[in-house]
Formats: structure tokens, sequence, C-alpha cells
């Protein structure tokens, strides 16, 4: 019975490493594939150029297992360019994926670019700081039709390549799409009873605020500014809107907006009419989260500001708590009680602030003389 078993048993493990065999050989394949070996000529060529190998090993190490590099050629249009050493071994350990683009590739998007930068200086200047978007070649038909297009429109050339530089995605898009959100812009800019001779340079300061507009569908562009005419905003306090969002009323959800008005109306005990006022003055609130207003909000309370001082001066609420806090210190070593004066001295950015508080510091080492008061004499 034993001998059965044993025979039994031996049967099962010869079947058991017949099937964990392969198993171990595709384990042993796939550990292969995933340390493929490095092409010897692209390290010794990116060393050449002092490259950090080990930075590129680091962020995309699989650019040196490719057995096609033209890195050679790659360095010599930067050099033509006007690069120097360590600007091209900046690019290629930034984006090593450069070392891979054909090089007729690269100067058909040299040229490109050419036709937007005001000289290859500027060119090689956006190069270095966004090489990723100038070695983005597989678009090069749909960028150079969205150029022209853009051009068609009077825009500035900065702008353009601005765009090219910080929003790429959008140049890879068809053109279709683009002439679609910006359509939309126009009209929506047009409807609001913007002026047709101020569409351009209104349309320029949206897209080098915010790049990523296009990436946008024009349908969320017509949401939002739907949702704000049934708040009962009027057009022209639509535009100020609009602008002074810098295009972010695009990326605004109607429910999340409502949920903002609903809570600072609440927080604020304000009428409608104060709350368009206060939206107007602080339009950050529409896409801040109910959590961060809450948390902003409770903020100022808990210091002793008041819920008067906050529906006078609204845009406090753009600052964080920690800001807020270390600005109410800060003019508490000067004398000035925050609680019983404005918040505008609090607001704005960070050079607003210094320049408030070195005025306030003037004013506490040297009063101002009071030309009625009565005189002291030495004996008083």
């Amino acid at each position: 019975m034993l001998r059965i078993t044993a025979a039994s048993l031996g049967t099962s493990c010869q079947k058991m490493r017949l099937v964990l065999l392969p198993s171990a050989s595709l384990i042993t394949t796939a550990t292969t594939c995933s340390k493929r070996e490095e092409n010897q000529c692209t390290v010794d060529s990116l060393y050449e150029l002092s490259v950090d190998i080990r930075k590129v090993r680091k962020l995309k190490g699989w650019v040196l297992s490719e057995t096609t590099a033209y890195v050679s050629e790659t360095a010599s249009l930067l050099r033509d360019m006007g690069a120097g050493t360590a600007v091209i071994a900046h690019i290629l350990e930034t984006h090593p994926e450069a070392v891979l683009c054909q090089p007729e590739d690269v100067v058909a998007q040299r040229d490109l670019w050419r036709s937007v930068c005001s000289s290859q200086r500027a060119l090689l200047s956006i190069i270095e700081k966004f090489p990723a978007s100038f070695f983005s070649v597989s678009h090069h038909s749909n960028q150079r039709a969205y150029i022209l297009y853009l051009q068609s429109l009077r825009l500035n050339n900065k702008i353009i390549s601005k765009l090219m530089a910080s929003a790429p995605q959008s140049f890879s898009r068809h053109l279709e799409l683009n002439q679609e959100v910006i359509h939309t812009l126009r009209e929506t800019y047009l409807d609001l009873g913007g002026d047709e001779g101020n569409l351009r340079v209104w349309l320029q300061k949206l897209l080098s605020q915010n790049p990523y507009i296009l990436m946008r569908p024009a349908e969320a562009w017509r949401d939002s500014l739907g949702f704000l005419k049934d708040q009962g905003f009027t057009t022209e306090e639509l535009l100020s809107l609009v602008s002074s969002l810098r295009a972010s009323i695009s990326e605004l959800n109607p429910e999340a907006m409502q949920q903002a008005l609903a809570y600072v109306q609440d927080a604020l005990s304000c009428s409608e009419d104060e709350l368009k006022l206060a939206v107007i003055r602080c339009p950050a609130v529409l896409y801040y989260s109910l959590p961060t207003l809450a948390g902003r909000f409770q903020g100022l309370m808990d210091v002793g500001v008041s819920v008067k001082q906050v529906k006078e001066s609204p845009n406090i609420l753009e600052l964080t708590t920690q800001i807020v806090l270390y600005r109410i210190q800060k003019l508490a070593s000067y004398g000035y009680d925050v609680c019983s004066g404005s918040l505008d001295v609090i607001i704005g950015t960070k050079k607003d602030f210094e320049m408030s508080c070195t005025r306030l510091n003037l004013r506490q080492q040297r009063p101002l003389f009071n030309p009625v008061a009565p005189l002291r004499t030495a004996e008083e």
C-alpha cells in the first residue's frame, strides 16, 4: 500500500514539475525583457556630452535600451542653435526621449517653431524649459494647421509660442476641436456685451493666463455661463467674472457652484444682491470646495474676525488660514488690531502686504503732526 502511495506521489510531483516549469520560464523571460541590455553606443555618446547617465537611468532608463538613437545628431542640432555643453546636457537629462526623434523630424519642428519665435535664442530658451513640448514631433501637421489658424486670428506670436510650450496637448488635437472652443469663446465675449475691437486682446489674455483653456469642451463653457445667468448675474457682471477667473469658469461644475454659493450666503447671512457682490469681489469662491471655504471661514471666526468684516472684504477667503494667521500676528506687532479695523490691510499678494506693513511701521515711528494741537512746554 505504501509503495503504491509513494509511486503515485512521485507521479504527482512529476506532473507538478511539468506544470510549474513553463510558468517559471515565463517569469524568467519577463524579467529578462524588463531588464533589457543597454545600448552601449547610446550610453557612451551621452557620457561624452557630460550627461548624467545615472539620472537618465532613474528617469527614463528604457531610452538607453533602444536599438536606434540619434544622440550626436540631436546634440549637433541644439549646438547649431547656440546651445552650450551644459544646456545640451540639461535638455537630454530632462527629456532623454529627444535622442529617439529622427533628425529630419526635429529639423522640421525647429523650422515650425521658429515661425512663431522672435529669435533662435528665444526658441532655445523655450526648448530648455519645455523640452518635452518641442520634441513632440508625432503631430507635426496638426501643429502647423493650428499655428496658421491662430495667426489668422491675428494673435501675438509670443502668445502662440507660450501655448505651444506650456500646453502642447492642444496642438496635437484636430484643428476642428480647437476651432469650436475658440468660436464659443468669441460668441461668449460678444454675447456678454464685449466689443469686437477688443476681442483679440481679450482672447490673448485668456489664452496666456490659462493655456489649457482649449482642452475643455465648448459645452462646459455654455453650462457654467448658463448657470450663472440663472443666478441673476447681468451680462456685464458675467463678462467681469469670465475675465477675472482666467477662463477657469469652463472648469466649474454648476452643482459645485450651487453648493459654494449656498454656503457663502448662509455663512455671511446675506441677501441675493449681497451674495452677487461678494462673488464679483471674490470670484474664487465659485471654485473653492466646501471644506476649503468652511475651513477658511471658521479660521477667521476663531481669531475674532466678525462676519460683517468678511462680508465687507470677501476676498479675504482667497488666503489660506495659515497666511491669515501670520499676517494678523505681524500686524499685531505693529500695534494694529485687525479685529477692530479693516481686513483690507491683510488682503493681497505678499508684496502688497509688505507695503502695508511698511506704511504702518512708518506711522508708528513718526506720528502725524497735528497743527491745531496745543503746544506742550517743558514744564508740562
